[in-house]
């Protein structure tokens, strides 16, 4: 069955931190939704792979994903090339999403903005009717930026209040890395699970107190957004 919401990222657990409240919603309104992530984070500091393939599994029941799957291009080595665009390619015909949530294209490590290019030229590519490739030509009809630690101005800001318990149960299902052996816990990149929460409560609540909720998940998009009834808007002028 073809997905309405497909949300693609490089890492397991990154879709969780950036748009899990939007997936979990979407589900709760009767949408088909999934997660595509491109690698299996085998070369992140903790974990391994089938420990994060556990908690992947994990988060996705929380989220009420109907499908998930990685890619298993090479994790910290993410390239746009030929074979890692046709992969994404593949999955897109397979699935069919009519949305898609992409990563910002800009980043501190270097999978995610590739990440963003990447699954971009790969949803473009998909719809090529003379490119060799199984599956019948199909584009996704809208795509979506994931900027929650962009630090820019949204194109829209998604409600997530009564998800957000749901996503950060879905976030603290990666053990692995939020909960790691204290042997692990002199890592500079170790960021304890009381830590996030609180990180992640504090960007919710800015992102939501900008549309007048709890909490709230942002997301750009390139295009303009078109607006029929302009009475019913929502989020109070004064």
């Amino acid at each position: 069955m073809p997905l309405d919401l497909l949300a693609i990222a490089a890492h397991p657990d990154d879709v969780e931190l950036t748009c899990g409240g939007t997936l979990l919603k979407a589900a709760q309104a009767g949408y088909s939704t999934g997660i595509l992530d491109l690698t299996r984070g085998e070369m992140g500091t903790r974990g391994d792979v089938e420990t994060r393939r556990r908690e992947a599994a994990a988060a996705a029941r929380i989220l009420r994903v109907r499908h998930r799957e990685s890619l298993g291009l090479p994790d910290a080595r993410l390239t746009v090339d030929e074979k890692s665009k046709l992969a994404v390619a593949r999955a897109i015909r397979r699935l069919r999403p009519h949305c898609v949530i992409l990563p910002y294209w800009e980043a501190r490590h270097p999978d995610h903005y590739t990440a963003s290019k990447l699954a971009y030229e790969g949803c473009f590519m998909a719809g090529l009717k003379r490119l060799a490739l199984e599956g019948e030509p199909f584009r996704p009809f809208k795509i979506l930026y994931a900027i929650e630690y962009a630090g820019i101005r949204p194109s829209f800001v998604v409600d997530i209040t009564r998800q957000f318990a749901g996503r950060a149960r879905a976030i603290a299902c990666y053990g692995s890395q939020f909960r790691p052996r204290p042997r692990d816990r002199r890592s500079k990149v170790y960021i304890p699970l009381d830590r996030l929460s609180d990180q992640m409560e504090l960007l919710a609540r800015y992102y939501g107190e900008l549309i007048g909720v709890r909490y709230g998940e942002p997301f750009l998009v390139k295009e303009l957004m078109q607006m029929d009834d302009v009475v019913k808007m929502s989020v109070r002028s004064i």
